[in-house]
C-alpha cells in the first residue's frame, strides 16, 4: 500500500520505520498507527530481516495521539474504531526485536509506543512523559500499566497523576530505556544494536524475547517453567548444535536460523 505517515527502509537484516509526520511532531492518528503495524508485520514475516527499530526525527519520536482526530469521539465510536489498542496489540506480538531511537518528545501515545518496543535508545535530548491528564483522561495504550512496572508505583504516579515529564537521564537510570546518547549519535547507535542482535541466532533471539516478556508478566515459578521449557526446545535446532560445536572449535557459528 502506499505509504502516508511513514518511511520504510533496511540496511541488510535490520528493518527501519521512521514516523513521518513531522509538522505535528509525529502525532499518532489511526492511517499512522495501521501503516505502522502493517510494517512491523511484513518485516516480522521477512526472513531477511532479523531486528526492527522504529524512530522519528530529532525533535520528536512523537509527541502524542492526534486529539484532532479525538476530541469529538464518544466511548462507542471509540470501541468501535479502536486504532489504538488494535494496533499497539499488533506490535507487542511481533516475534522479532524492535528498537525504539528516540530523540525529543516522547510524550503520551509516543511514550506508549516506545514502550510498547522491546528497547528503547534515547538522545539525550529525549523528554518522557504521560500527559494525558491535562486532556481530561488518562493514558490508554499501556501507559499506567508499563509505567508503573518499569519505573515504580510512586514516579509514575507522579508523572501521571501532574501530567510531568521526565528527562532521559532519568528515563536511564530508572530503567525505562537502555541507555541514552549524544543527539547526534542515538539512530546510529540504535541501528549498532540492531544489527548486533541480527548477527545472533535468529530462534534463540524470538525464544529470548518471547520469555523475557513472560517472565515480567508471570509470577516467577510459572516464569521460571515457562523459560526451561524454551531453553530445552532449542536443543532441537541446527543453531543450537552450530553454536556449541563451533565455541569448541575455536571458530565463528554460521547461522541458519534452523
Amino acid at each position: 500500500m502506499a505509504l502516508e505517515n511513514i518511511v520504510v527502509s533496511r540496511e541488510d537484516s535490520v528493518g527501519l520505520i521512521q514516523l513521518n509526520r513531522p509538522k505535528v511532531l509525529n502525532a499518532l492518528n489511526g492511517a499512522l498507527m495501521e501503516e505502522l503495524a502493517a510494517a512491523v508485520d511484513e518485516f516480522d514475516h521477512d526472513s531477511a530481516i532479523h531486528c526492527i527499530i522504529i524512530h522519528g526525527t530529532d525533535r520528536a519520536f512523537s509527541a502524542g495521539a492526534d486529539i484532532e482526530q479525538m476530541s469529538a469521539a464518544t466511548p462507542a465510536m471509540m470501541l468501535e474504531n479502536s486504532w489504538i489498542n488494535r494496533n499497539f496489540e499488533r506490535l507487542r506480538r511481533a516475534s522479532k526485536p524492535i528498537i525504539a531511537a528516540v530523540s525529543g518528545y516522547c510524550l503520551g501515545g509516543g511514550c506508549e509506543l516506545a514502550m510498547t518496543c522491546d528497547m528503547v535508545i534515547a538522545s539525550e535530548t529525549a523528554q518522557f512523559g504521560q500527559p494525558e491528564i491535562n486532556l481530561g483522561v488518562i493514558p490508554g495504550a499501556g501507559g499506567t500499566a508499563r509505567l508503573a512496572r518499569a519505573i515504580g508505583k510512586s514516579r509514575a504516579m507522579e508523572l501521571i497523576l501532574s501530567g510531568g515529564r521526565m528527562s532521559a537521564k532519568e528515563a536511564e537510570m530508572r530503567g525505562l530505556v537502555s541507555r541514552v546518547v549524544p543527539g547526534e549519535l542515538y539512530l546510529e547507535e540504535a541501528k549498532k544494536l540492531a544489527r548486533e542482535i541480527a548477527g545472533k541466532p535468529p530462534i534463540a533471539v524470538r525464544f529470548a524475547k518471547e520469555s523475557i516478556n513472560k517472565v515480567y508478566e508471570l509470577p516467577l515459578s510459572e516464569g521460571l517453567d515457562y523459560e526451561s521449557r524454551l531453553f530445552y526446545t532449542l536443543f532441537s535446532t541446527e543453531d543450537q548444535k552450530e553454536g556449541m560445536s563451533a565455541f569448541l572449535a575455536k571458530r565463528k557459528p554460521h547461522w541458519k536460523g534452523k
